[in-house]
């Protein structure tokens, strides 16, 4: 059995970052806070809680003081900058610069918006966490919207601009954009106010052609990603369009022999937010399968 680990999975320049900030100061601090999951990977933050990293949520971020925080790849709101400053935290910002660029087109976006009654929508997961950063650059006033029916939050007679959460998938961004665009016609409005930016990271979208091309060269994919991950589930969906015989874990142990029979060709690829070693501890139990079966 040949078992072949797709060399452009694995993590994204924001996620490898964040990872590497962490690990700096793990060097020389025994424990650092880190405002949520420092990664959608729950054997990256098992390892990392093993060197130090503690994650927090935003109840208990409120009740420290005079210590580290880590902010992640995915951004934060301006009211935790605010709280970092009132309770004196030193703040490690690690937040992706794709990010942050995003964050300051939607501050600027929702400036021209509000002069003009207009609305802006982001195409994103509710609750995720650079989602809760976008919006709060618009003081929580953007409307979140993940399919169609949430499409009936919009007022569509007034001006919408749409953005969109940079690891959601292409194809999902370009429809919910058509769609909203029948909608204003449908309204009776004029479609020239409707302003649709794709702000989905290149480092994401492009890998999406690559991984569907890998998924054809073998006869199982396994396809290694934390379940919380949205990157992951955009990622995998393509796969699994491409190649059936496509499997999500989240780790090793999740492996089942049968996925295996008769198989010749074995591909191995993950999220944004998988390590190459889980990875490669992967295709380590699949050769072991591999000689059973």
């Amino acid at each position: 059995m040949n078992i072949t680990i797709d060399k452009n999975s694995g993590y994204c320049f924001g996620v490898e970052f964040a990872i590497q900030m962490a690990e700096d100061e793990l060097a020389h601090e025994e424990t650092l806070y880190c405002l949520g999951d420092i990664v959608h990977n729950r054997m990256e933050v098992e390892r990392l809680h093993a060197l130090g990293l503690r994650i927090i949520d935003r109840e208990q971020l409120g009740t420290l003081h005079d210590c580290k925080v880590l902010i992640r790849a995915h951004g934060e709101p301006p009211e935790t900058y605010q709280l970092a400053m009132q309770n004196n935290l030193e703040l490690i910002d690690a937040s992706c610069p794709v990010v942050l660029k995003l964050q300051n087109r939607v501050k600027h976006a929702f400036d021209i918006s509000n002069r003009q009654q207009g609305q802006i929508v982001i195409y994103g997961q509710p609750g995720h966490a650079e989602v809760a950063g976008l919006a709060g650059q618009t003081g929580n006033q953007a409307i979140i919207v993940m399919n169609e029916s949430d499409l009936d939050q919009v007022d569509f007679s007034r001006p919408v601009t749409l953005f969109s959460q940079t690891t959601k998938s292409t194809a999902g961004f370009y429809h919910m954009k058509q769609v909203i665009e029948e909608r204003i016609a449908a309204a009776g409005a004029d479609v020239a106010t409707f302003d649709a930016n794709d702000s989905i990271c290149r480092q994401v979208s492009n890998r999406e052609p690559a991984l569907a091309k890998f998924a054809t060269q073998h006869d199982v994919i396994v396809f290694v990603s934390g379940r919380k991950s949205s990157n992951g589930k955009a990622l995998f969906g393509v796969v699994n369009k491409t190649n059936p015989r496509s499997y999500f874990v989240e780790n090793e142990t999740e492996l089942q022999d049968e996925w295996f029979h008769e198989a010749q060709s074995v591909g191995i690829c993950g999220a944004t937010s998988t390590p190459m070693w889980l990875m490669q501890q992967v295709a380590d139990h699949i050769a072991e399968i591999g000689e059973l079966v």
